[in-house]
């Protein structure tokens, strides 16, 4: 049997051989649970770096066949990297791991065992966070709530890609066209019996991270509408409701007219009612529009990533060349271009 962990890594150079040293132990011991004549691959999915990155990973995999690298032409952002290393694992099983130390690798084996016992997803749930800042704390605890309280499929609270998934699950994640990924959401959306292992994230080893508040802003954005229509349904009641108060006051002034000869003056609340509708009408004009954007994505049928060049198949490193491989998630490849 083969065990998979993906590894996406953006200017890392300072990290990935602490990882790599750190992950040995862990990942000999996750094999002994597999079994007699179980391996390992180290799948490095490098999503644009512009340090040493690509060298390092290029030395690694010449002197080690268990590494591997796969190389983005330029940074998609890491749910792409993680589709390209989910459609590229040999593994039975894959782990997606951060190469920062903060998914623990001692988790490995406590991962494996709960899939030998038959769950074909095994979360990593973090307990404690106290490592992260406070700010990234509670904005994460919101995010968790608010995308559960509306999508139809709740994914896990405190989360994250840190998890063991079968190969019958990363198929099924494969097999999915969509191009406006939140993994987290796809991992939740396809099922099958789930186990949750607890842990305790540690600090960063190494480097600093890549996700600034627009990066994880963004990410929150594509995790709800990717994960549901419950928005532009949330906009259509307001918009009833608003239009039932509407006619009320409307039938307000005409009784009040009637009863009292008086006009009733208001110029000041006309224009609240005014900037007030307006507010309202361009707010959900403009989730419409994240959805349409979202659409125009999907329409225009663009790959999910492009693959500069990747070790080659015998994980004997070398040379990075074009991939040779068209894959369904419409990756694009110099080798698809001559063609």
């Amino acid at each position: 049997m083969h065990l998979s962990i993906i590894i996406p890594v953006l200017n890392e150079e300072d990290s990935i051989d602490t990882f790599v040293e750190a992950i040995q132990p862990h990942l000999m011991r996750a094999l002994a649970a597999i079994g007699p004549g179980a391996q390992a691959e180290l799948l490095f999915v490098d999503d644009g770096s512009t340090d040493r990155t690509p060298e390092i990973l290029t030395e690694l995999a010449a002197r080690d066949p268990m590494i591997r690298f796969v190389r983005l032409s330029r940074n998609f952002g890491k749910e792409a990297a993680l589709a390209a290393g989910l459609r590229r694992a040999r593994g039975d099983a894959v782990v997606p791991m951060d190469v920062d130390l903060q998914d623990p690798p001692e988790v490995l084996p406590q991962l494996v065992r709960e899939w030998l016992a038959g769950a074909k997803v095994v979360n990593a749930r973090r307990v404690d966070r106290s490592t992260d800042g406070r700010f990234k704390r509670l904005t994460a605890n919101g995010f968790y709530r608010a995308i559960n309280m509306v999508s139809e499929t709740p994914i896990p609270e405190n989360v994250g890609d840190f998890r063991l998934l079968d190969r019958t699950v990363v198929d099924a994640v494969n097999s999915l066209g969509e191009t406006a990924r939140f993994n987290k959401g796809l991992f939740a959306w396809v099922g099958f019996k789930v186990a949750t292992v607890d842990y305790s994230r540690a600090t960063r080893a190494a480097g600093e991270t890549k996700w600034r508040f627009r990066r994880l802003w963004g990410l929150a954005i594509d995790g709800i509408t990717a994960s549901t229509t419950a928005p532009l349904r949330i906009w259509t009641y307001i918009g009833g409701v608003t239009a039932l108060i509407a006619f009320a006051y409307a039938g307000f002034l005409i009784f009040h007219t009637l009863s009292t000869g008086i006009y009733v003056p208001g110029y000041a609340s006309i224009m609240v009612s005014v900037l007030m509708l307006g507010g309202i009408q361009l707010l959900s004009i403009g989730i419409l529009g994240e959805y349409v954007g979202r659409i125009a994505k999907e329409v225009r049928q663009r790959p999910l990533y492009i693959v500069e060049g990747e070790s080659d198949s015998a994980g004997t490193g070398g040379n990075p060349g074009p991939s040779t491989t068209v894959h369904e998630d419409k990756a694009w490849t110099p080798q698809r271009m001559r063609a």
